[in-house]
């Protein structure tokens, strides 16, 4: 029974960018409508060090969410350990690196005119500082940015869902009842964590993980569609035509 419902299982299948219309058809292949990325160990190099620091300063039990943990102290409580998260968030983000083929992936979607956007669990100083920095000025901006003032975050797929909505590919925000391999999205979401499969998956996204040590179990994943080891690595399987490996 399980073998069989895997075989039917829907898997996105995009067509080649720049696409060949009647090539797509025959292919029943979807356009890419659009790119969401996380940011922290995505756009740039991981900053792992900050969650232990984190926990540290908060007094976060190891293996306890750090946002639900904060999000369920007293509200008097509550601005205090944000303030201590945000001091170490910034102190890191003087030391961020951007991730291998970052330019050269951004210059490919801007080429054809392809959106993207970040939902992260981060706030948006580091953003607004990786994107300054380390991004050139020819580069289109993203649009739309999901930072920690959104709920829920990740691993909703509510950040993504909302972002999806912006960009006219789902008639609403919500996030349907409905399992998500049968009502897949033109949206890929690119991320590091099991957080973001998550995300991706129950939003309907093609999910992208972007290979990194420690988490060779999530590159086996069922969540996980697709394996890169650099972001440029996309931009060959997306001329190509990109397709859910599982």
């Amino acid at each position: 029974m399980s073998g069989n419902a895997t075989s039917k299982r829907q898997k996105h299948r995009f067509a080649p960018i720049p696409s060949n219309s009647s090539s797509s058809q025959q292919n029943n292949s979807m356009k890419l409508k659009g790119i969401i990325f996380d940011m922290d160990g995505t756009l740039c190099e991981p900053q792992n060090y900050m969650f232990g620091e984190m926990r540290d300063a908060v007094g976060i039990p190891k293996g306890s969410d750090i946002l639900d943990y904060i999000h369920g102290l007293p509200a008097e409580k509550q601005e205090t350990a944000f303030t201590k998260v945000q001091e170490i968030e910034r102190r890191a983000m003087s030391k961020q690196i951007p991730q291998a083929g970052l330019v050269s992936l951004m210059e490919f979607l801007d080429e054809h005119r392809i959106p993207k956007g970040i939902c992260t669990r981060n706030f948006d100083a580091p953003v607004t500082h990786l994107l300054s920095t380390h991004l050139p000025s020819h580069i289109n901006p993203f649009s739309p940015i999901i930072t920690r003032d959104f709920r829920p975050p990740k691993p909703s797929p509510a950040g993504l869902l909302h972002i999806g909505h912006a960009w006219g590919v789902t008639e609403s925000a919500a996030v349907p009842s409905s399992p998500p391999e049968g009502r897949l999205l033109p949206l890929i979401m690119v991320g590091d964590s099991i957080d973001d499969m998550i995300a991706g998956h129950d939003a309907g996204a093609l999910t992208v993980l972007l290979r990194s040590e420690g988490k060779e179990e999530l590159e086996r994943d069922e969540r996980t569609h697709v394996v890169v080891s650099r972001l440029d690595e996309l931009v060959d399987l997306l001329r190509e035509g990109l397709s859910a490996a599982r």
